[in-house]
């Protein structure tokens, strides 16, 4: 009898073991995972990435609530008056197209305005966006903390708007980039610009023919667009995950401190002679005027210091290469 307990304790219900291994590859965020085609917020952090998707949350629902509203949701069973659910009891038709419309309004709940999903890489957590301009809200974000130099997060390190997403191959990128530059570089537009370019867990990718086919595209959309890698207008910033290639076109890269959180609260004298760009302004209106030496050489060191928090090397500027972050 001692000798069955065991054995009995051992049983496991049936599909328990398939349940589990269905858990175990199921990713991080909940199953969705970062894919070509979405838009949104890439963020990187120290070492605690659940703690990072709250702050992340509680910081672009403070400015989403600021700059688009209050998040509405629908609710299909708030437009049923009273007669038609009693009518519908006995329906069976009508009861299936209730059971949709709910199962609808569930779907359409789901789609929050910001929603986690799963990135591809450790200590980079990835918010899905809808509805909002990601460029614009973030920009916000850093222009706000910037002036008041009040610390708002504690584990996220830098925040980059995601405008667009493209398979991570050379021939899909030139094609995508081709029409996604055309707002800031086609002409009449124009404007100063370097390429920052980071891959993770990617190794088919060239850094050097990457940065050299999409300056090569910038160009062609219009000659008068010229690399700085000093204080640029604009900074595209190329962000390759796995097979994903994550794309931004982000101005004050330099003045925000290359878009850290932690960075851009820090006071700094040196700082009071820039203004961020206006989000209200035309895009190509404006162009930052350029740092000090001394500022140059300062944000260098302390950028260099966030790279080694995130065990990341940071590759010199070749020529008229762009800086790899």
């Amino acid at each position: 009898m001692a000798a069955a307990e065991p054995a009995a304790r051992k049983r496991r219900p049936k599909g328990h073991f398939a349940a589990a291994a269905g858990r175990a590859k199921r990713p991080r965020g909940g199953g969705r995972q970062l894919e070509a085609g979405m838009r949104g917020i890439l963020i990187t952090c120290n070492m605690n990435e659940r703690k990072c998707v709250g702050e992340a949350y509680s910081l672009l629902g403070e400015y989403g609530d600021l700059l688009y509203g209050p998040e509405q949701f629908s609710d299909h069973e708030d437009r049923l008056s009273g007669s038609e659910r009693e009518e519908d009891e006995d329906d069976v038709e009508a009861a299936l197209k209730k059971e949709v419309g709910q199962i609808r309004a569930s779907t359409e709940q789901k789609l929050r305005r910001f929603q986690s999903v799963e990135s591809g890489a450790n200590n980079v957590v990835f918010i899905r966006t809808r509805g909002i301009e990601p460029e614009n809200l973030v920009h916000h974000i850093l222009k706000d903390m910037h002036a008041t130099k009040k610390k708002k997060t504690r584990v996220i390190l830098r925040m980059l708007p995601i405008s667009g997403t493209c398979k991570a191959f050379m021939e899909d990128m030139k094609k995508y980039t081709e029409t996604f530059f055309e707002p800031w570089f086609k002409a009449p537009n124009k404007g100063t610009f370097q390429i920052v370019y980071k891959a993770r867990n990617n190794s088919h990718m060239s850094r050097e023919e990457v940065i050299k086919e999409l300056a090569g595209i910038v160009g062609s959309l219009n000659p008068e667009n010229k690399v700085d890698l000093n204080n640029p207008q604009y900074t595209i910033v190329v962000e390759i995950i796995k097979n994903v290639c994550c794309l931004s076109v982000v101005r004050d890269y330099v003045l925000f401190r290359k878009y850290n959180l932690q960075e851009v609260v820090k006071s700094n004298k040196d700082n009071t002679q820039q203004n961020p760009s206006s989000l209200t302004e035309d895009q190509n209106s404006k162009v930052v005027k350029p740092e000090t030496e001394k500022e140059e050489e300062k944000s260098s060191k302390e950028v260099k210091q966030e790279n080694k928090n995130q065990g990341e090397i940071e590759a010199e500027p070749k020529g008229n290469d762009a800086v790899t972050v």
